[in-house]
């Protein structure tokens, strides 16, 4: 076989491997890494929260979108014992392919929690411009060295807005 020929089937070879890989996560019990996962398989149910302080220091937890049943690791910061979400890069091309979540919560809105072993069923609330918007982005940017902690409120409200980053509050669940 030709060295090209031999490319070829290698690289065909690899593109199956990562899919077959890609597919099988999504029947896994949550995610792995920054690759996304399946439904919540183990843990404890609980009650929704309300006060998540003790997640404070914290730098990643899993979530469940229940439509589709997907799940993945996500920043937060907690704010006067409330948890933030945030999805940056929307409004880029990488954006818009990795970032399914945020559209699938826009039209429903329920999510699982999962933190150690716990999974706490929440709702998830966008936020635009309410008056927290500020302060919290610029938690999230101090937090993870996102370098806009120095932002101007109208800058970051205009970001937010304009749906460049979409910002969420974990709220209880109905």
């Amino acid at each position: 076989m030709r060295l090209r020929q031999r490319l070829v089937v290698v690289a065909v070879a690899v593109i199956v491997i990562i899919t077959t890989g890609l597919v099988a996560m999504r029947f896994s019990d949550g995610p792995y890494g920054m690759l996304s996962g399946g439904a919540f398989s183990s843990g404890t149910a609980q009650s929704s929260l309300s006060d998540w302080s003790f997640l404070a220091g914290r730098e990643v937890i899993e979530f469940q979108t229940m439509a589709p049943e997907t799940s993945r690791t996500i920043w937060l910061v907690v704010v006067e014992q409330k948890l933030y979400f945030v999805s940056g890069y929307m409004n880029t091309v990488v954006g818009k392919i990795w970032k399914q979540w945020p559209g699938h919560v826009a039209e429903n809105n329920a999510i699982l929690i999962r933190v150690d072993g716990s999974i706490y069923p929440q709702r998830l609330k966008r936020l635009l411009d309410q008056p927290a918007v500020p302060s919290v982005m610029r938690k999230f940017s101090k937090k993870y060295g996102l370098g806009s902690e120095d932002a101007r409120d109208d800058a970051i409200l205009a970001m937010v807005g304009a749906g460049d980053v979409w910002l969420f509050e974990v709220v209880a669940a109905d």
